[in-house]
């Protein structure tokens, strides 16, 4: 088949790589009908995280299901099915708690950017949508792989809701979704933070109310102005670097909430969150404890996250997919296997 590999800064290569098979009996394989490149790629691809060797890279799918392992009983051959950006089986004690990211028997793939993968605990990992997709519900449904349920993720680790103001750090997929999650968890004002004309584009359709293109203080000072004069009660930080971090703190209220879902690479200030009582929360996305309710709102026309897609090519231009992504020229990059 053919897969993703990255062997350096700056350098993908769509590369013949063996077929998955069946490992455990709890395994499935699936044929990809879409892949995608995330803005956490980029990480390795700008050599800000290590990349000792060529490996394998992608961690976001949808497809079909090809084979079963004999443990298999919640999905079968034929099916079209989303698993989130890491496995899990959905029944271990954290699992239950509904931190599916932290399972304690789950973990990552071997490059998702590929033709076929390989999805441990299938049963646990995969759900399936109500029968085959439209090829227009693709890029949405691809979303929920990752990006569309990080961004909810943010809204309610920081305890989004009805009557609120929020500001939204960071206008990439992440960033555009938790805007829209934001909208549809009832609140009030949603700030989203944007530099850019066809992501405030997205942004507004996806629900803000707000645009703020400034950043450092002349970006708090605009949020403030925008929430009363204190700031916004709940700040969504999708980037993770340290800019983004102090963007954050500087735009939230004494007493509001940051949802943090950003990969790190900066810090938070502890010290000026004690003592203005702002709280913090956030991570990897639980995705299965998400899967379904934003399965539905997906399927039934509720949302539109794909829209986040502004760039499809086939998987064998998967450079080329890096290459926009990293300068800027596309929002995120979606593949077609």
């Amino acid at each position: 088949m053919i897969g993703a590999v990255i062997h350096g800064q700056g350098d993908v290569r769509a590369e013949t790589r063996p077929d998955p098979t069946i490992a455990k009996p709890t395994d499935a394989i699936v044929r990809t009908v879409a892949a995608c490149v995330c803005g956490s790629d980029l990480w390795r691809y700008r050599s800000l995280a290590p990349v000792p060797e060529p490996k394998p890279i992608g961690h976001e799918y949808i497809g079909i299901v090809a084979e079963v392992g004999d443990a298999v009983t919640r999905v079968e051959p034929g099916q079209f099915v989303i698993g989130g950006f890491l496995h899990s089986d959905n029944t271990c004690a954290l699992c239950r708690k509904g931190a599916q990211a932290n399972c304690l028997h789950g973990g990552g793939y071997d490059g998702c950017q590929a033709e076929a993968i390989r999805v441990p605990n299938a049963d646990g990992t995969l759900v399936a949508t109500p029968g085959v997709p439209d090829d227009a519900l693709i890029p949405s449904l691809l979303t929920l792989s990752d990006v569309m349920a990080t961004g909810w993720h943010a809204a309610i680790s920081a305890g989004v809701g009805p009557g609120q103001s929020v500001a939204v750090v960071g206008d990439g997929a992440v960033g555009l979704c938790a805007t829209l999650a934001a909208a549809q968890l009832g609140a009030d004002q949603v700030i989203a933070m944007s530099r850019h004309e066809t992501r405030q584009q997205v942004a507004s359709e996806f629900g803000a109310t707000a645009i703020v293109p400034e950043r450092g203080e002349e970006g708090a000072k605009r949020v403030r102005a925008l929430t009363d004069g204190v700031g916004a009660d709940a700040v969504l930080e999708c980037v993770g670097t340290d800019g983004a971090r102090q963007q954050a703190v500087a735009c939230v209220r004494a007493g509001g909430m940051i949802g943090v879902v950003g990969l790190p690479h900066g810090e938070l200030p502890s010290h000026d969150l004690f003592w203005r009582n702002v709280g913090v929360r956030g991570g990897p996305a639980p995705v299965r404890a998400y899967l379904e309710d934003l399965l539905n709102r997906v399927w039934t026309s509720r949302i539109e996250p794909g829209k986040v897609f502004d760039l499809a090519l086939p998987l064998s231009e998967v450079a080329e997919a890096y290459r926009a992504m990293d300068e800027r020229r596309a929002i995120k990059a979606l593949l077609r296997a």
